[in-house]
């Protein structure tokens, strides 16, 4: 048996979904990045009801995290608005 402490900073496991709506909602309370708050305005606007636009949000928040990961860098805020210009649609998931 491994009594070592599990480090999570390694794993490759990305958040679930309920973790990315979390921070999604964090992200509107903080009023950063705007964009979040404008995607939501907007593809509410569109007729995407708000659960299901928060859920695409945290969709593209999910492909920012696995791109940092990729590239080993930080969180880039003008790819993720890239990410979020694009929904509904998510040509990245292709």
């Amino acid at each position: 048996m491994n009594d070592t402490p599990h480090d999570d900073t390694n794993d490759t496991e990305f958040f679930d979904e309920k973790t990315l709506l979390e921070m999604v909602d964090n992200q509107l309370l903080d009023g950063h990045p705007l964009q979040v708050k404008a995607t939501l305005m907007r593809l509410v606007m569109k007729g995407t009801p708000r659960e299901e636009a928060l859920q695409y949000i945290a969709c593209a928040l999910g492909a920012e995290l696995m791109a940092m990961e990729a590239d080993q860098g930080p969180f880039n805020v003008e790819r993720y608005a890239q990410f979020l210009d694009t929904l509904p649609e998510m040509p990245w998931a292709e």
